[in-house]
């Protein structure tokens, strides 16, 4: 098992975020976190990080209590909502930046940033600014920047909400063939269905500041735990379906 989290609290002021959460992650899975917003989904991801620290409960990692330890000293990677990319920095900058501080990868910081700019398939921005980019080219960078510390885990805060369609569905393909290659486990927080459907090996599925259910997709269609995630997941996903079907020819299934 790669990461445990049992009985995860945050409560800001009077407010509790996310309560009694616990559920594990396994060695190479892409596990999708499902809410809607403020359900308490990026708080939880950000006690995973170490950005934010637990009013109570546990996290391990490898069997190893990492609750208290600072984020650097995790071995994760984050790959944010806003892409946060140095803006005076070119791609190579950005992708070499957090090796080239480090002594034991300084001196191969430059080859493992180009062959991962490579990868994502930028290298004719190689040496261009985040400004010159586009949304989906800032996105590749920063998930080029984060394969270049690999770590053992990624997690990404919703990376895809201000991207188009074309480019959504180019990076979730990009995102699960990095998962494959490279064997990374990866935890992904989104409020969009159809998303966590397409990518996930399994998915926990968040009300207000709780988990209501782990399961694989299929079982979560198949047996939804209670109401909210039948209404939340099933019925949502089934509009969509429907919604679309009478251009593409598929029969409604009833």
């Amino acid at each position: 098992m790669k990461l445990e989290i049992k009985n995860l609290s945050k409560t800001f002021d009077t407010k509790e975020a996310v309560k009694n959460v616990s559920f594990s992650v396994n060695e190479g899975e892409f596990l999708s976190i499902l809410g809607p917003s403020g359900c308490g989904k990026t708080t939880l991801l950000r006690m995973l990080i170490g950005l934010v620290k637990p009013t109570s409960g546990q996290i391990l990692k490898d069997g190893k209590d990492i609750t208290n330890v600072v984020p650097s000293a995790r071995k994760m990677g984050f790959v944010f909502q806003n892409y946060a990319l140095f803006e005076n920095m070119t791609v190579l900058g950005n992708v070499e930046y957090a090796l080239k501080i480090k002594k034991e990868t300084r001196a191969t910081a430059r080859e493992v940033a180009t062959k991962l700019i490579e990868k994502m398939g930028l290298s004719e921005h190689i040496n261009k600014k985040p400004s010159a980019l586009s949304g989906g080219q800032q996105q590749r960078v920063a998930i080029a920047r984060t394969l270049a510390l690999n770590p053992d885990i990624i997690l990404f805060d919703e990376p895809m909400s201000a991207l188009d369609v074309a480019t959504r569905l180019s990076l979730r393909k990009e995102l699960k063939d990095i998962q494959k290659e490279y064997g990374t486990t990866m935890i992904y927080i989104t409020h969009d269905q159809e998303e966590a459907f397409a990518m996930s090996d399994r998915i926990l599925v968040m009300d207000t500041s709780v988990a209501v259910q782990l399961d694989t997709p299929e079982n979560i269609i198949k047996h939804p735990a209670n109401e909210y995630v039948e209404k939340f997941v099933v019925e949502n996903l089934k509009i969509k379906i429907d919604s679309l079907s009478k251009y593409i020819g598929v029969s409604k299934k009833k």
